[in-house]
This record gives structure tokens, sequence and C-alpha cells, in this order.
């Protein structure tokens, strides 16, 4: 059966919408994916305020804001569309859209991005709110990737995503763990802002600074590192501990960049020595947009090499399209009315059916 499919998906690091159209053909129970267009739209900075201070709103505001996105992202499709000559061959959206609220172990989880809204503007079926049904079982809602790389990327043995929170995913002979290893490029970001920049571009900026000792420890001994799995990070842990702890030390921002880029480095490190599989071959797939950040790829790559892992940065649009991939994957299944998120990952009850289904079209 083949399915085409666009996801959609909005990271905590607020780069932009990425949008991808795939191509998804299930024969016997194994999957196959093409990606066929993509295209990131960048958040202008009143998009990315109003998504950044979501969580500060009224309840009535924060709802007129999930409609207007929904819109938003309605109207970014279609615009996607018009320009790949897609009328008529997509099946079916998947949106992941934007997370504000994150709180599993109060069962509740919240993005933005009205499902309906994006169905109305489309005339598509929509599948939205992804994350819910599994939190509403007892688990994390997060990550919820590793579905899509169980059934689309089952060579590697290590998957880490590097966006706005990196997260990894292990591959013990087909039996999937996966959480939130720590904030990261919404940190090395807001550094960088400082310097009127959008990001260390190849991190080139913290490769000329110094890492500064008590800093890292002090980074290296949140509480957060000592619990286990499954476990997962709102975007808050960043903003409202991380930065603060780093903006209290007083450095230059090449020196914070060069520490907060050694904590992301080591806090992987620690994961791996903690978790390595028993695989012949160990390799570590590296996406998301921290894998263009040559500078940290390299600690990675260092600090790895003694345990024989192989760093692999793949094509830059899986790199920067991997997550929309999987969100078109996770709505096709929810279509099918199958298992979209592993509750082994997030410990739920039980694996779940994610997603509400808005159908655009007249019945």
């Amino acid at each position: 059966m083949v399915y085409r499919a666009i996801g959609v998906m909005s990271g905590s690091s607020l780069d932009g919408l990425d949008i991808a159209f795939t191509e998804l053909t299930e024969t016997g129970g194994q999957w196959n994916y093409e990606i066929i267009a993509t295209r990131c739209l960048p958040y202008t900075d009143e998009w990315k305020n109003r998504l950044l201070t979501a969580v500060d709103l009224s309840a009535l505001n924060y709802q007129l804001l999930h409609t207007a996105y929904g819109h938003y992202i309605g109207n970014a499709i279609n615009e996607f569309i018009k320009e790949n000559n897609l009328h008529h061959r997509v099946n079916l959206i998947a949106s992941h859209g934007h997370t504000t609220f994150h709180l599993p172990h109060k069962k509740m989880t919240a993005q933005l991005g009205d499902g309906a809204a994006i169905a109305a503007v489309t005339k598509l079926p929509v599948v939205s709110d992804l994350r819910n049904m599994d939190v509403a079982f007892g688990g994390q809602g997060a990550p919820i990737v590793p579905i899509g790389e169980k059934f689309l990327l089952g060579d590697y043995n290590y998957l880490l995503n590097i966006g706005g929170i990196a997260n990894i995913s292990l591959n013990n002979e087909g039996n999937y763990k996966a959480f939130d290893i720590c904030a990261a490029n919404r940190i090395l970001n807001m550094l960088v802002a400082q310097k009127g920049l959008a990001y260390d571009d190849g991190g080139s900026i913290a490769s000329r600074g110094k890492v500064n000792i008590n800093l890292l420890q002090q980074l290296n001994e949140l509480d957060y590192y000592g619990q286990p799995a499954p476990k997962s990070l709102s975007n808050s842990f960043g903003t409202t501990i991380v930065y603060p702890i780093i903006e209290s030390a007083h450095l230059s921002v090449e020196d914070a960049l060069s520490t907060y880029t050694e904590h992301i480095a080591l806090q992987v490190k620690s994961v791996i020595v903690s978790n390595q599989t028993r695989a012949s071959s160990n390799k570590m797939l590296v996406t998301g947009g921290g894998a263009f950040n040559t500078f940290l790829i390299k600690r990675i790559a260092d600090l790895l090499n003694e345990n024989g892992i192989e760093i692999v940065v793949p094509d830059e649009q899986l790199v920067q399209y991997k997550e929309a991939l999987v969100m078109a994957l996770m709505g096709v299944l929810r279509w099918r009315e199958e298992a979209n998120v592993l509750s082994s990952v997030t410990g739920a009850e039980q694996n779940s059916i994610g997603g509400a289904l808005w159908l655009g079209t007249e019945a």
C-alpha cells in the first residue's frame, strides 16, 4: 500500500516550520520511504515571539493563538502544495504542532496548531495532537519519533536527534528505548543571540572559547540526568533552569558556548556508557539542526570513539526533515488505526493509536 502524506514539525529551537511531502510504502509489514519535497519556513520575529511567550497568555488568548497558528500552518501547507505542484497528490497531513505545556506527571501535554483549522484551510484529512493519547495512558508523550526509527531506520543501533532538545533512541535488536538527553540548540541559540546571530554556524564561535570547569560540573550535576528512563523534558527546562545557571557564571559568549557544547557531548557520552547495546554494528545516526554543528559533532565523535561507535550524519534532507518524515508516518498509522506510539519508550501502560483526525473534505 502506498501513502502520500505531508508531515509538519515545529521544534523547540524555533528555527521554523518544517514541511515534508513523503511517499510511504508498506509491503508485508515492511515500510519504505521517499522524501519527495521539503521546505523549512522560517518564523518571522513576530511568530517566534508569539510561540515563545504562549505559555504566559490567558486561557482565551492561548486558544485564539492555537486557532491562528492552525490557520498559519494550513496556509503554509497550501503554499507548499502550490510551489511543488502537489494538487490532488496528498492523501493526508500529519501536524505535530508546537509544544507549549508538557506535564506528563499530571497527564497533560499541549501543542499549538488547531488541527481543525488546518483541515478547513487545506480541505485535506489532518491528524494532530499526536502525543495526547500516550500521556493519557500515563506515558511521557516523548519521544514519539522512535516508531518511525523502528519502521524506517532500523539499521542503526543509536539514533541521536539534536534539536532544541537532544534526544536519543536505543535499538537493542528491535527493542527500543528512548528519552530526552538535555537541552541543546535552544540554549546554544540563546547564547549566540547575544551577538545578534540566530545560531553559531558550524560551532565556530564555540570552538574559539574555553571550557569553564566549574560551570560544566554544575550543569552535569542537574537532577534530571540522574533520573531513570522513561523521561522527557519541557522547553522550560532549558529556559528557566539551564540558561540562568550559565548566566550566573558571567562568561564570554565564546566560553559559554564552548562549555555548553562540551556539556551536550558529555551527556551523550554518559547515555551511551549506561546503555551501550551488544551489536555487531555500532552506528549512531545523527539528525536535527545540531548535526550541522561540526564542532559539536566532532566532540561527540571524539568522546564515543573509545566505545567503538561510528557517527553517521546522513544527507541534508534526512538530517533536517527526519522528524517531519516520522510525523507523516505517524499520521498514516493513525489513519490505518495502528499503534503509532511505543509504550516501551514512553512508559505508558500500553502502545497507543495517537492523534485526532479532522476531515477537511465534504462528507
